[in-house]
C-alpha cells in the first residue's frame, strides 16, 4: 500500500504517455508470467457450497457496469445508453461523488427511468481512499451520503484498491472493488472466482449483516485495449463462452471515457465502440435465453435469497516447499494431492531427480516446480550437506516472494531436512500467509547419526537453537510420530500447537494384488536411503547366512545414500555381488509395484538416538501389500505394532536379523497369519483415515493462524484388547 500511495501521489505530475509507456512495459512482462491463470484462471470456476444456479434456470449471469472517470466520459452516458437499449441490455454507470464532475440529477434520474442502475465509484478517484482506516471512516460517511442520495446500493472503489473489511462502513447492498484474475491491477490478488459471495461483517449477529461482493470476471475495456492494445473483443469473447460453460458470472467494466463513440474522431485513449457491441451482439446471439441479463443490485438480491449465505468459493492458494524429489517423497505427494483432489491451488517447490526432467511441470493437477538438482547434491560431509541446504534455500525465498507479489498463497507447508527452510517465508508470513512447518526428522539426531556415529557433540546444542527458531517461524508445527511430537514439543516450547501425522499408507497406491513376479527366486527388499542408521551393512551380514540356507535368495536394495560405496564394497567383500543388487531411487507408484514384488521386507534399522525413534513409512507399506516384513525392535516400532503384525529382531545384531528372515521365509503358515492381520491393521490405519483432519488442520490454520493440537494413534493390531497400562498406546 506504500508504493501505491507514493505513485498515485505523483500520478497528477506525469504525462498520460509516459505513464502508459512505463504500464504497458510492465503489462508485456506480466502477461507472459501469468499466462496460466489470465484471463483464464483454470481454479475459478468452482461454484460456493450451496450454491443453486441462477434465476429462471438460466445458464449464467451477463452483468454490464460503466465507471465514469471524468466529464468526457460523463458527456457520453446518455448516448451509451441508448446504444445499450437498443441491444436490449441495461447496465449501471458508477459515478465519482466529488471528482472532477458533478453528476446531473436529471441523468441519474433518467437513467433509473429506463430501467437502469446507478452506483457509488470511490470518493474523489485519486488512490488515496483507504490510506488510512480513519481516514477512510471520515469518507464513508460522505459516501454513505450519496448513496441515499442517489438511492444507489452499490460501490466500488478507484483502481480496484480496497480494504474489504472496511467496507462494511458503507451502506451497501453489493460491492464491485474485486475481479477473479487481473495480475494487471496494482493491488492484483484476485478472488479467483467467477461467482458472486458473501462478505460478512465482522462479529454480525445476525446473517444479513454483510454485502454481496461481484467481481468483475471479463478483463477491463482499459485494460485489454488501451494497455494490452488489442485490436479485437476475441478475449472477451473466449472468456465470456468459458464463463457460460461454468455456470459463473460474466460482470465486464466499460468505461464510457475510452470508448470512441459512432462520428468521433479516433485517439490513442479511447478504442472503437465496435468491439463493446461485438460482445453484447456475441451475448445476444449466441447465447440468448441462456444468460440472465442482470443488474448488479438484481444479482446481490439473488445472493440475499440463498441460505446460508455462499462463500468465496476462491480455492485456496497453498505451496509446500521440500528440498527433496516430489515423485519419491510419499509424505509431500500424499499431502498435494490431497489437496489438489479437493479444488485447492497447489505448488511444490522441490528438486529435480535427472537432467531430462523439466523444471516445472504438473503432476496430477499439482504444479511441480524443481529449483535445484538433486543428482549433484554431495551429502558425505555436514558442509556437502549445508550447501545445497543453502542454495535451495534462498531460490524458494526469492521464488515465493516474487510470486506473492501478484498473488498471496494462502499457506505455504514447509518440510524439514532441514528445519531452516521455513526462513523462506519470513517475508510472506509479515504480509500473512500462513506457515506450517512438517518435522519428518529431528535435526538435531538426524545429524547425530549421519555424521558423528549417533553422538550429539557441541553441533547438537547448535541445531536445538536453530530448531527452536525454526519453530518460532511457523504458525503449527506437524511432528511425523508421537514419541517425537513429545521431545519436539519440549525442546522448543510449541507444546499444543503440534500435531502427529505418521507417514501413513496410501492404498490407492499401495493394496494388494499388484505382484507381477512369476519366477521361483527369493527377493528380499530394501527400499529407502542408504545411510547408516538404517542398518544396513547388518542386513548385508545377515544376508550372507540367508543365502546359505536359500540358495536362490537375493537382496535388493532400491534408494541412494551417503553409505552406498560402503554397501557396494561389503557386499563385494563378502562375495555377494550377483545376488545383492543395487537399484536407483524410483517415483512412489513405482514402488510400490517393486515392493509388491518382493517375498520379504526388511527395516534393520539401528536403535541410535536417531533410529530408534524414527517411524519408517517403509514397514506399513510392506504391510499394505500383503508382503510380509521384518522389522528391527526399536522402541518406535514397538510403540506402533507388535508380534501379531510384523517379525521382530533384536536391534544391531547381525545373526537375529538372520533368523528372523529365514523364520519369515520358511514358517509359512505363521507368515500367512501375520501378513492377514498386518492387512486388516493397514487398512484401519492408512491415510484415508486421516486425510479430512489433515484437510480440516489446514483450513484452521489459514483461518485463525492455529489450529487444536491434534495426534490420533493407530488403532492396536488387537482393537477388542485394551492396551497395557503404561504401554503409551
Amino acid at each position: 500500500m506504500f508504493l501505491h500511495r507514493c505513485y498515485y501521489a505523483v500520478k497528477p505530475l506525469l504525462p498520460w504517455r509516459l505513464r502508459m509507456a512505463l504500464r504497458r512495459n510492465a503489462a508485456s512482462g506480466l502477461r507472459r508470467r501469468f499466462a496460466a491463470t489470465w484471463p483464464i484462471d483454470p481454479g475459478s470456476p468452482r461454484p460456493p457450497v450451496g450454491w443453486p444456479g441462477w434465476p429462471h434456470d438460466r445458464r449464467f449471469a451477463f452483468v454490464i457496469t460503466h465507471d465514469v472517470e471524468g466529464p468526457a466520459g460523463l458527456a457520453k452516458c446518455r448516448a451509451l445508453a441508448e446504444l445499450e437499449m437498443r441491444l436490449g441490455f441495461r447496465s449501471c454507470f458508477n459515478f465519482v461523488p466529488e471528482g472532477a464532475y458533478a453528476a446531473p440529477k436529471e441523468l441519474r434520474v433518467w437513467l433509473l427511468a429506463n430501467g437502469f442502475e446507478v452506483g457509488v465509484h470511490d470518493l474523489h478517484h485519486d488512490g488515496k481512499l483507504f490510506t488510512s482506516r480513519r481516514g477512510f471512516s471520515a469518507k464513508a460517511a460522505r459516501i454513505n451520503h450519496r448513496l441515499r442520495d442517489w438511492g444507489a446500493t452499490g460501490f466500488r472503489a478507484g483502481f480496484m484498491l480496497r480494504r474489504l473489511e472496511w467496507l462494511h462502513d458503507l451502506a451497501i447492498s453489493w460491492d464491485s472493488s474485486t475481479f477473479d484474475t487481473d495480475p494487471f491491477e496494482p493491488q492484483s490478488e484476485g478472488a479467483g472466482t467467477i461467482f458472486p459471495f458473501w462478505i460478512p461483517a465482522p462479529g454480525a449477529k445476525r446473517e444479513r449483516d454483510g454485502y454481496v461482493e461481484l467481481p468483475y470476471t471479463l478483463p477491463q475495456d482499459s485494460t485489454l485495449f488501451l494497455l494490452l492494445q488489442e485490436a479485437s473483443p476475441a478475449i472477451w469473447l473466449r472468456k465470456l463462452d468459458w464463463i457460460a460453460e461454468h455456470g459463473g458470472m460474466a460482470l465486464v467494466n466499460v468505461h464510457p471515457d475510452y470508448l470512441c463513440l459512432e462520428g468521433e474522431p479516433a485517439s490513442a485513449r479511447t478504442y472503437p465502440v465496435a468491439c463493446y457491441t461485438s460482445l453484447l451482439a456475441h451475448v445476444r446471439d449466441r447465447h440468448g435465453d441462456q444468460a440472465w441479463h442482470a443488474l448488479p443490485r438484481e444479482v446481490a438480491a439473488h445472493v440475499n435469497t440463498i441460505a446460508p449465505r455462499p462463500p468465496c468459493a476462491r480455492p485456496r492458494r497453498i505451496c509446500l516447499l521440500t528440498q527433496s524429489c516430489y515423485e519419491q517423497d510419499n509424505r509431500v505427494l500424499r499431502y498435494a494431492e490431497s489437496l489438489a483432489a479437493r479444488g485447492d491451488w497447489v505448488e511444490v517447490l522441490a528438486l529435480r531427480r535427472h537432467q531430462s526432467d523439466p523444471v516445472s511441470t504438473t503432476l496430477s493437477g499439482v504444479k511441480v516446480h524443481r529449483l535445484d538438482d538433486r543428482f549433484v547434491k554431495n551429502e558425505r560431509s555436514p558442509l556437502g550437506h549445508l550447501r545445497p541446504a543453502l542454495r535451495f534455500l534462498w531460490r524458494a525465498a526469492r521464488w515465493l516472494a516474487a510470486e506473492s507479489a501478484h498473488r498471496p498463497f494462502d499457506l505455504v507447508h514447509v518440510h524439514n531436512m532441514p528445519d531452516f527452510l521455513v526462513l523462506a517465508t519470513r517475508l510472506l508470513r509479515r504480509r500473512g500467509t500462513r506457515v506450517i512447518l512438517d518435522i519428518h526428522d529431528l535435526t538435531p539426531e538426524f545429524y547425530a547419526a549421519k555424521f558423528r556415529d549417533g553422538r550429539p557433540g557441541f553441533s547438537g546444542s547448535l541445531l536445538q537453537l536453530l530448531e527452536r527458531a525454526s519453530a518460532a517461524a511457523a504458525d503449527h508445527i506437524i511432528v511425523s510420530n508421537h514419541l517425537w511430537r513429545d521431545k519436539y514439543a519440549a525442546r522448543t516450547g510449541t507444546a499444543g500447537r503440534c500435531s502427529v501425522f505418521l507417514n501413513h499408507v496410501d492404498s490407492r497406491v499401495h493394496r494388494p494384488g499388484l505382484r507381477r513376479r512369476t519366477d521361483h527366486r527369493t527377493v528380499i527388499l530394501f527400499p529407502g536411503s542408504l545411510h547408516w542408521h538404517q542398518g544396513l551393512d547388518l542386513a548385508l551380514l545377515a544376508f550372507r547366512e540367508v543365502s546359505a540356507e536359500i540358495p536362490d535368495a537375493e537382496l535388493h536394495f532400491y534408494g541412494d545414500g551417503s553409505m552406498k560405496p560402503a554397501l557396494v564394497a561389503l557386499a563385494a567383500e563378502l562375495d555377494c555381488r550377483g545376488i545383492v543388487r543395487f537399484h536407483d531411487p524410483v517415483p512412489v507408484r513405482d514402488i510400490a509395484e517393486v515392493m509388491a514384488g518382493a517375498d520379504l521386507g526388511i527395516v534393520p534399522k539401528r536403535a541410535d538416538t536417531f533410529g530408534n525413534e524414527a517411524y519408517s513409512t517403509k514397514i506399513m507399506e510392506f504391510m499394505a501389500l500383503g508382503v510380509p516384513v521384518v522389522v528391527a525392535g526399536t522402541r518406535i516400532d514397538r510403540h506402533y505394532f507388535d508380534d501379531s503384525v510384523v517379525r521382530f529382531f533384536q536391534p544391531g545384531d547381525a545373526g537375529s536379523l538372520a533368523r528372523a528372515m529365514l523364520d519369515a521365509l520358511r514358517d509359512t503358515e505363521g507368515t500367512r497369519t501375520r501378513v492377514a492381520k498386518a492387512l486388516e491393521y493397514a487398512a484401519r490405519n492408512n491415510w484415508e483415515s486421516r486425510e479430512a483432519d489433515y484437510l480440516r488442520l489446514i483450513d484452521d490454520v489459514i483461518r485463525d493462524g492455529s489450529a487444536r493440537e491434534t495426534g490420533v494413534k493407530p488403532t492396536s493390531p488387537h482393537p477388542a484388547t485394551p492396551p497395557a497400562k503404561g504401554s503409551g498406546r
